[in-house]
């Protein structure tokens, strides 16, 4: 095998494939399979997005919203606590016994899924970001996280994005297969860039379907709280307590400026994306 094959393949260390799809190495292929079989509740709430789509952004706006310990600064209880990862159940959390409704995180393609998720039982929230966005804000973020393998360049980095040799895969099949398959789920499709330019219409839009009645004071006080800029500020809401064998501490932020500049990314690579 080439060099340049070798540079665009992604090392085992990090990242393992199953069933066309790359996780990272702190879950398993045995707990991945096991999610077909996961028992969904019809409370049960779903973020799912490609990475750096929203994903910290969403879990705090829910949080906001079901929970009004976390709305009226009564509760001090970590993100990942609250609305942890499916498939990256790094802290042995009981999923069975959480409190209802349970709301979980994911990278998941749609295949991948629970198989009661795909029968319309449940809800989904499926967030997604302008591609280009979602390449550089990616790029800073394998910078500072322990599990993703460092990639110097950027313009390498941009290749294996483009032919998902990443962690989560192609950008294109993750967004295209939950779409394309949009009528095997209870789902609502939200974009990044609209949560950006109306919060509060995002929020509304989010209680109507998972049918939460918030006072009008109550969604004041959620949108006031979830803009970009307070959860900026928020060491919940930004990841910055994770453990130091997942991030490296003062090196990033899952929250860095919520749009991303591509002035130094080749125009010939910038063209394969949509």
């Amino acid at each position: 095998m080439s060099d340049n094959r070798l540079m665009m393949e992604p090392s085992k260390e990090f990242v393992f494939n199953y069933k066309g799809f790359y996780f990272a190495v702190n879950t398993t292929p045995e707990h991945v399979a096991s999610l077909e079989n996961f028992e969904i509740k019809d409370s049960d709430i779903f973020i799912a997005t490609y990475p750096k789509s929203g994903t910290v952004w969403t879990q705090n706006i829910l949080s906001l919203i079901i929970h009004e310990g976390h709305r009226n600064g009564t509760e001090d209880m970590e993100t990942m606590d609250r609305i942890p990862w499916v498939e990256y159940n790094i802290k042995n959390i009981d999923f069975a016994n959480l409190p209802l409704p349970r709301v979980f995180a994911t990278h998941l393609p749609y295949y991948l899924t629970p198989r009661d998720l795909r029968n319309k039982k449940g809800r989904v929230i499926y967030v997604t970001r302008n591609p280009k966005d979602v390449l550089v804000s990616y790029y800073h973020f394998s910078k500072f996280m322990v599990t993703l393998e460092k990639i110097p360049d950027f313009n390498l980095f941009m290749e294996r994005f483009l032919a998902g040799k990443v962690l989560a895969s192609a950008w294109f099949d993750h967004v295209s297969g939950w779409y394309n398959h949009a009528k095997d789920f209870n789902i609502l499709f939200l974009t990044y860039e609209e949560m950006k330019k109306d919060l509060r219409s995002a929020v509304l839009k989010i209680c109507n379907f998972i049918g939460k009645k918030l006072s009008e004071e109550e969604i004041e006080s959620v949108v006031r709280q979830a803009t970009f800029e307070n959860m900026q500020k928020d060491p919940r809401a930004n990841y910055e307590n994770m453990p130091d064998d997942i991030a490296i501490k003062g090196k990033g932020k899952f929250l860095r400026k919520g749009n991303n500049q591509l002035h130094f990314v080749s125009t010939n690579l910038l063209s394969q994306l949509p």
